[in-house]
């Protein structure tokens, strides 16, 4: 299904630092500072808990949950931001409004992944959670942002770069989006799973309990 495809690392991960270049050419430091600490939280949390599970098999099995869904979890952080930061020179309205369109997309993923038996109900509800935790923390930090900014405007002017800081932002992904090709980061998750439990065989996705 296409619409899973928008929720792989691969894509995901080099939004997320074009987002934060985004707002680190702003000037916006709280906000960028906020989506660094928790975006980075969202993917500690996702890699650890599939680490916990290929390496120990720990799960809660009356739930069927192994780990957070990383789909959910991407989506539901990166697209409300990047939605709201592109809107941004339209408006606060237009901006919240694509914050909560990239929230419904992140439910959409959600449900689909469910749809599709790639997760459990609960590894996508918690990971839809985890990434909307992330990305409404950073909208409401960009938000203030914007209050303190507008001193002399009827409408704050919000975290709005200019071209310059624009073309770094698409600089920024596609470069990571050039070093994810290379990256292999199921595999080196597997290889710490099993160096860190000692295990020789990771924990297989279709067992539970």
């Amino acid at each position: 299904m296409q619409l899973l495809h928008l929720g792989d690392l691969e894509l995901t991960l080099p939004l997320a630092a074009a987002a934060g270049a985004w707002m680190l050419a702003a000037r916006a430091w709280r906000p960028a500072g906020a989506w660094v600490l928790l975006y980075s939280g969202v993917i500690a949390l996702v890699g650890g808990s599939k680490i916990a599970y290929l390496g120990w098999g720990l799960d809660i099995a009356m739930l069927d949950f192994k780990a957070f869904s990383g789909h959910a979890a991407g989506v539901t952080a990166v697209y409300p931001v990047l939605g709201y930061l592109l809107c941004r020179p339209a408006g606060r309205r237009c901006a919240l409004a694509a914050a909560g369109t990239g929230l419904a997309l992140g439910l959409a993923m959600a449900v689909a992944l469910v749809g599709q038996e790639e997760h459990a109900f609960a590894e996508a509800a918690t990971g839809w959670l985890l990434g909307a935790a992330a990305s409404v923390g950073t909208v409401c930090q960009a938000e203030r942002h914007a209050t303190y900014r507008s001193t002399d405007q009827a409408e704050p002017r919000g975290v709005v770069p200019g071209p310059a800081a624009a073309v770094c932002a698409v600089a920024v992904f596609f470069a990571s989006a050039w070093l994810m090709q290379s990256a292999h980061v199921g595999y080196w998750m597997i290889r710490l799973a099993m160096v860190l439990s000692g295990n020789a065989q990771p924990y297989s996705w279709d067992t539970c309990g």
